[in-house]
């Protein structure tokens, strides 16, 4: 499957997971699919990236040192500047127990870990496509 052509710059993705391997494997796979990639390592971090670098979409791991996953999107689907990104939860939990809590938090999707990076590359398309579909704010 060939990539579509990318109008101006290519798209921005933050990944924000504490566990470096997760997210070097997630950004090196992104920028060979075509993405621009920022990461943190915390919810704080990943507060300070969003709001400096304002992300196409946000990759968020729920279980997060300093500031959690939820805590750090309910933040960002709160702030004038930032509401409108999508925030996809990368979690390694089935959410069971909890099935709208993604939601709840204000994430637009989420994806179970451990993932094939297909998968994550894919849902980041999808949430890129509904982004764009979204009329302008």
């Amino acid at each position: 499957m060939s990539n579509p052509p990318v109008d101006g710059p290519k798209p921005l993705v933050l990944v924000v997971d504490d566990y470096q391997d997760a997210r070097e494997m997630y950004a090196e796979y992104l920028e060979f699919s075509g993405f621009r990639v920022a990461e943190a390592k915390n919810g704080a971090e990943a507060l300070d990236k969003a709001f400096e670098l304002l992300p196409d979409v946000i990759l968020m791991d729920l279980s997060l040192p300093i500031i959690d996953g939820w805590e750090a999107t309910r933040r960002l689907k709160n702030d004038e500047r930032t509401k409108t990104i999508p925030v996809v939860a990368l979690t390694g939990h089935a959410l069971t127990g909890q099935p709208g809590g993604a939601q709840d938090a204000g994430c637009d999707s989420f994806v179970i870990k451990p993932c094939l990076p297909d998968a994550l590359v894919e849902e980041v398309r999808r949430m890129l496509a509904v982004r764009k579909a979204l009329p302008a704010r």
